[in-house]
């Protein structure tokens, strides 16, 4: 009932920048919180940076300053701007929406979507 597609990947050399986006499709009712999770191989999968519906953020500490999450309500999208990045930033970057559908207006559920790879080389 709901998608979610990243785009915005890709290969940057440290100290660079790349910009993800995730649109969100589907029968959407209404979305409240948006976020950004990444999982480098190995690890577990870890918060990188959420925002709710009015705008409000929070980021893991390893990204604050470097990283900015923004949202386009209209177009029930979500982006992730990073700057500054460091190798360690290397992994497959996850958008994560809490969505209710028309069918089920009062209970929303979290959606994924299928991963963008960041790699940055040293």
């Amino acid at each position: 009932q709901v998608q979610l597609v990243e785009s915005g990947g890709g290969l940057v050399q440290a100290g660079g920048s790349l910009r993800l986006s995730c649109a969100a499709s589907g029968s959407i009712f209404s979305i409240t919180a948006m976020g950004w999770y990444r999982q480098a191989p190995g690890k577990q999968r870890e918060l990188v940076a959420t925002i709710t519906r009015g705008g409000s953020t929070n980021y893991a500490d390893s990204v604050k300053g470097r990283f900015t999450i923004s949202r386009d309500n209209a177009k029930n999208t979500v982006y992730l701007q990073m700057n500054s990045l460091k190798p360690e930033d290397t992994a497959v970057y996850y958008c994560n929406a809490n969505v209710a559908v028309y069918t089920t207006p009062l209970t929303p559920r979290n959606y994924w979507g299928q991963g963008t790879q960041v790699t940055v080389s040293s």
